[in-house]
């Protein structure tokens, strides 16, 4: 049996900085549990060619850990893991690292948190922080016959670098942002075919190298870093009209991005299958130089239908073609509206699966009613399309630990405060191309035709909805700790 003030679960951005947020607070009686043997969360799992990440590198890290030797505009996925490497090691938040959680239940005034892993053990803590990311369980298609495919067959979050891709027949099921990475690279060794369900809006990435020069300015300079990260977070900020439904943020982005297609894409009839037919900012919009011209060179043959079928080697897709293949990578996102954690998390009364089987719902997009003094990172409504996520985590990452510092006892959230919040985002949400903009996309939950993903709102909104969390989200305290 182990004792702690706080339980955090993983170990990626969400769970690196409630740990930093605690520490600045004085709170340092602090477990953190992570399911894998490091750490890093989607950019230690996600390993294939050409991961990076589509927001600016010098705006995608924490505000209190600048890095001025990022590569390029964009960051790679291995850069990433080591940055996160590295303010683990700075922050010495390596001792509180244990093995994964397997079960959390409220029990009266505590939360017994059960873990597994090569010693398990059972911790007893007074609050409970889930930082377990959104993109972590990769969604696996229910297509027939998926399970006879005889070649290696893997997902992009969970790449086989052992399998043999040069001049095989590659098969992408899936145009998301991992696969507009991947393909181009794939291009290069392989023969692909590549799935298409829906095209995306892609606008350019201007992707480019850092000299050495340059970087040696920022480390000289941090000034100047500070005014680069504030200036990339206003144009981001900027973005969000253009992702959220201003008719004339939209048309402009909306011809930012078919000039961008006709410029890459001469073919006509590619052109014109790969042109959305939905609004702008209704799905991801995805950023690229070299997708469009993978596919124009002729290198990648794009089945404009989606995978229907799979019979032994042969792929079938809904216009009837059959494709014989070799390797099949499912680059068909993840489990985003239904966490897999939630199963494992105990209330009250209920699992946080059970509360959220309509939808996930909170008040601040943290904290949920039922499950007192327990937080969630990055969970319902806390996730952008225009801007870093990571500056929403920290944001979080605050409001919890200042909750846990200056307020004491068991904190149950008003069931009242949550449906409140819970209607605003519903009725900030309702025009937007996430409801109303003819498209399928991940940020919306499929049971209840809300959207639980995404957050209405710029950062600065977000920001300021949190700030003004006084305490009376919470009912009354009960129970103070330490009652038995």
């Amino acid at each position: 049996m182990t004792r702690a003030g706080v339980v955090v679960v993983g170990a990626g951005f969400a769970g690196l900085g409630a740990a930093m947020a605690l520490q600045k607070q004085g709170i340092d009686d602090v477990v953190v549990l992570e399911r894998a043997a490091s750490i890093g969360g989607t950019w230690r799992d996600n390993t294939y060619p050409g991961v990076a990440c589509d927001v600016p590198s010098h705006l995608y890290g924490f505000a209190r850990h600048p890095h001025p030797g990022w590569s390029g505009v964009y960051a790679r996925g291995d850069e990433i893991r080591a940055y996160l490497e590295r303010v683990a090691a700075a922050e010495d938040i390596r001792p509180w690292l244990r093995t994964p959680m397997l079960e959390a239940r409220w029990d009266a005034d505590r939360w017994r948190v059960r873990t597994g892993g090569a010693r398990p053990d059972e911790i007893e803590a007074a609050a409970l922080i889930l930082a377990c990311g959104r993109l972590t369980e990769p969604r696996i298609p229910g297509i027939p016959g998926l399970e006879s495919f005889p070649g290696p067959m893997f997902h992009t979050a969970r790449w086989n670098h052992d399998a043999d891709l040069g001049g095989a027949r590659v098969a992408v099921v899936g145009t998301g942002a991992s696969a507009v990475q991947l393909v181009p690279r794939l291009a290069a060794r392989s023969r692909v075919t590549l799935f298409q369900r829906t095209p995306a809006w892609i606008v350019p990435r201007g992707d480019r190298a850092y000299s050495p020069a340059e970087r040696a300015a920022f480390a000289a300079h941090p000034g100047d870093l500070d005014r680069l990260r504030e200036e990339l977070y206003l144009e981001g900020e900027a973005r969000y009209a253009s992702r959220s439904g201003d008719p004339d943020a939209a048309a402009a982005a909306r011809r930012v991005a078919l000039d961008h297609l006709a410029a890459q894409v001469p073919d006509p009839a590619l052109r014109a299958a790969l042109t959305p037919d939905y609004a702008f900012g209704c799905k991801r919009v995805l950023l690229s130089d070299e997708f469009y011209p993978a596919l124009a060179s002729g290198a990648v043959r794009l089945e404009a239908s989606p995978l229907t079928a799979v019979e032994g080697r042969t792929l079938v897709a809904a216009s009837g073609a059959r494709h014989e293949t070799d390797v099949l990578v499912l680059a068909t996102g993840f489990q985003s509206t239904r966490q897999p954690y939630a199963e494992l998390v105990h209330g009250e009364t209920q699992t946080l699966a059970a509360h959220w089987s309509a939808g996930m719902t909170s008040f601040a997009s943290t904290v949920v009613a039922g499950f007192p003094n327990l937080f969630v990172l990055d969970g319902p409504n806390a996730s952008l399309g225009h801007n870093s996520s990571v500056l929403m985590m920290e944001a979080q990452a605050d409001y919890a630990a200042r909750t846990l510092a200056t307020r004491s006892g068991v904190l149950r959230v008003a069931p009242e405060a949550e449906a409140a919040y819970t209607a605003q985002i519903d009725a900030a949400a309702a025009s937007t191309p996430w409801i109303a903009g003819g498209c399928r996309n991940w940020y919306v939950d499929e049971r209840s035709g809300r959207l639980t993903l995404l957050w209405p709102g710029t950062v600065d909104a977000f920001r300021r909805r949190l700030a003004q969390a006084d305490g009376s989200e919470f009912l009354p305290v009960t129970v103070e700790r330490g009652a038995r």
